[in-house]
């Protein structure tokens, strides 16, 4: 058994994810950047602290203090109800989380490092290739020819990525399909390619000690192959916790 050190442990799939790592076995420091929702991933068994991302100097004490073998990305800034939003707040949104991909990914590399973690695994998003083949896969070129708000969060998964697989770690990248699911507002898939919250927790789960690169993870779609995450992680797009 590890142990984890999971930013974004508060998080959609970051929830889910405590519950299946904790029932594995993992000790599990959890980050949430709000007071009230320690109690929250206490109950779910993890070790809470709160921690801006953006604080590198902090963030860099409680990972090494957690002295983790294994260091979870799950780290967004997108606000609830995104549908609702209009194009200004949205684009201010978009911003946002760019700058966690950017900015926010690049101290959490910097402290997994400093912590002498042995691995880290990273939530990316799938829709993210440029036009041609289909279904794509992992090695398929990403689009860097997008505009507006498009070409705003491909530029964040790219800082993201080139962060993750460039450091001296044992690195792996989930780019996840549109979530649905607990928590997301969206009982059915909503977008193609789509994965349920609880299936993509899995896959982050079982990438805690199997697997390395880039893996696509979502339901079968004609827009990209998971059969890489199927085969080499062993997961399962069915996936349900409870189920």
């Amino acid at each position: 058994m590890a142990r984890i050190f999971l930013a974004g442990a508060s998080g959609l799939i970051g929830q889910q994810l405590v519950t299946l790592l904790v029932q594995a076995g993992h000790h599990v420091t959890g980050t949430t950047r709000a007071e009230g929702k320690t109690a929250l991933l206490r109950s779910l068994g993890a070790t809470p602290v709160v921690v801006d991302v953006f604080d590198a100097g902090a963030l860099r004490r409680v990972v090494v203090a957690s002295e983790p073998q294994v260091v979870l990305h799950q780290l967004t800034a997108l606000p609830d109800g995104q549908s609702s939003l209009g194009d200004a707040a949205m684009e201010r949104a978009l911003r946002d989380n760019a700058r966690m991909r950017t900015e926010g990914t690049a101290n959490l590399v910097a402290a997994a490092l400093a912590a002498g973690a042995r691995r880290l695994v990273a939530q990316s998003i799938a829709w993210i290739y440029a036009p041609g083949r289909e279904p794509h896969v992992e090695s398929d070129p990403v689009n860097t020819g997008a505009s507006g708000l498009a070409a705003i969060s491909i530029q964040g998964v790219m800082a993201l990525e080139a962060a993750v697989l460039g450091a001296a770690l044992e690195s792996v990248v989930l780019r996840n399909g549109g979530l649905y699911g607990p928590g997301t507002g969206r009982d059915t898939p909503w977008r193609d390619p789509a994965v349920h919250v609880d299936a993509a927790a899995h896959a982050a789960a079982l990438a805690v000690d199997r697997g390395s690169g880039v893996y696509n993870v979502a339901e079968p779609s004609k827009y990209l192959s998971s059969e890489r995450a199927r085969r080499e992680l062993g997961w399962d797009s069915s996936f349900r916790i409870g189920g």
